[in-house]
């Protein structure tokens, strides 16, 4: 049998254009990844057993349980406070419980509805993640992803469990809050007991899309963190196949990872139409402020080292959605301007959001409004979502009225409305809380800190 060949890569994606790709002559062999996502439905993996399509890993490798360890239902933030010593000890300790539950027969991995769960040794940030599964009647499990619960898998014809969504099937991010998009799959796709069933899950940022038995039943839900409501999900973690209740057997199970280049490709082309481009690429053309401190390099926007001060897009705004990428060198500081004056400090004339390396040391003391994506001196951005120092990142900035959301490589990491702060606590209110138009741009610190890709959306 052949084995499907997916694109690993979006060169050939660009915000706004699927429909024009979806033509007679695209292929699922062939076809931009952002468009297969897309898309209601995939082609099922029908390759060797065990043997990972181009571009993909086997976390199982068919054979033996290498690559594993055991764990429960427990925050992985316990695993990254342990030392190298004992984490490894901790890992071998767990095997024990691994091996009296777990087998490899056949070709598939078996549990036998006990025991600790399966658990990657390594962690893993944006993926592609493809597993089959086949389970028997009573049975409860799931696919926890970077370390959180989970992608469902339950039976549907359990009448017992109907009062909590059995009844809709496998696939949901069920450990989801009620109501919450995502927790409940659009359609019932679990096959009959005794057959295989395929995830195709895609993680990018804390969104999630799951196809089941090719069938798209999650559509780009944010998946909350089981562990801490009030914090987005981990920016990476291990996988974990989850079983208790009954017998499954699991495989084909192959991983993906996604790179920056192309999470920020799949991130621009969301919701893409009605941006309009600020930035040529080539030269500041558009652009007013301190023009003499920036420059183009490489088709970025970069501040001089050693420069600063604003440069702003050419007209003014009022509620917008404002995309871009950007990257820091070692230490980086730099900012977005919102609804600014073309004269004066943004910061406290209007609203500064943090662009900042928030790992360099000479910033441990800084107050929690003064790191990356806080509104300035106002409201403190959720933390651990940048990413290395180098990389290209993807952040968005939405702004309504008194509402303001930044949205940093797909996780929201600021959502606050400024005109229900209580200012009293506040050691400088920024003159942004009363402000409701002005300019957009960048707020240079000194640092060569690079941008691209720069546009905007009106939102009146």
């Amino acid at each position: 049998m052949k084995t499907l060949a997916f694109r690993s890569t979006l060169t050939a994606l660009v915000a706004g254009a699927l429909s024009p790709m979806l033509s007679a002559q695209t292929t699922p062999e062939n076809m931009p990844l952002g468009a297969l996502i897309a898309g209601d439905s995939l082609p099922l993996f029908d390759g060797p057993a065990n043997k990972p399509p181009t571009g993909f890993k086997a976390l199982f490798d068919g054979n033996t349980l290498n690559g594993w360890f055991g764990r429960d239902t427990e925050d992985p933030r316990k695993l990254w406070a342990m030392t190298v010593e004992e984490l490894n000890a901790h890992k071998e300790k767990t095997r024990e419980d691994i091996r009296a539950h777990w087998k490899v027969e056949n070709g598939e991995l078996v549990n036998d509805g006990h025991g600790l769960f399966l658990t990657t040794n390594e962690d893993y940030g944006d993926f592609e993640l493809w597993v089959e599964y086949k389970t028997v009647p009573k049975a409860d499990s799931g696919v926890y992803l970077r370390g959180c619960p989970q992608v469902q898998i339950w039976d549907s014809t359990e009448e017992g469990k109907f009062g909590i969504g059995a009844d809709k099937g496998s696939g949901g991010l069920w450990n989801n809050s009620a109501g919450a998009p995502g927790k409940d799959p659009s359609k019932l796709m679990d096959k009959p007991f005794g057959e295989w069933n395929q995830f195709r899950i895609f993680m990018i940022g804390e969104r999630v899309t799951v196809f089941m038995n090719g069938q798209k039943v999650v559509d780009n839900a944010v998946m909350e963190n089981y562990f801490e409501r009030g914090i987005p999900i981990f920016a990476k973690g291990p996988i974990q196949l989850q079983t208790h209740g009954g017998e499954i057997r699991w495989r084909n199970v192959f991983l993906r990872e996604i790179g920056a280049a192309e999470s920020n490709q799949l991130l621009a082309a969301q919701n893409a139409d009605g941006f309009t481009p600020l930035f040529n690429g080539k030269d500041l053309t558009g652009w007013v402020g301190a023009l003499d401190n920036y420059e183009v390099i490489d088709g970025a926007i970069a501040c001089k080292a050693g420069k600063g001060g604003n440069l702003y897009a050419a007209d003014e705004y009022e509620n917008f959605a404002f995309r871009f990428e950007f990257k820091v060198p070692p230490g980086g500081n730099n900012g977005v301007a919102i609804r600014a004056p073309k004269d004066g400090d943004t910061a406290w004339e209007a609203f500064e959001l943090q662009i900042l390396d928030d790992t360099a040391d000479q910033y441990k003391g800084l107050k929690p409004y003064q790191f990356h994506g806080s509104i300035y001196g106002l409201v403190p951005a959720k933390r651990g979502h940048l990413r290395p120092v180098g990389e290209w990142n993807f952040q968005e900035v939405i702004c309504e009225g008194p509402h303001i959301q930044v949205i940093l490589n797909g996780t929201k990491i600021v959502d606050a409305d400024v005109s229900k702060v209580d200012l009293s606590h506040v050691e400088k209110v920024p003159k942004g809380v009363n402000r409701t138009k002005g300019f957009v741009g960048f707020a240079g610190h000194n640092d060569p800190v690079q941008m691209r890709n720069v546009s905007i959306k009106k939102l009146d």
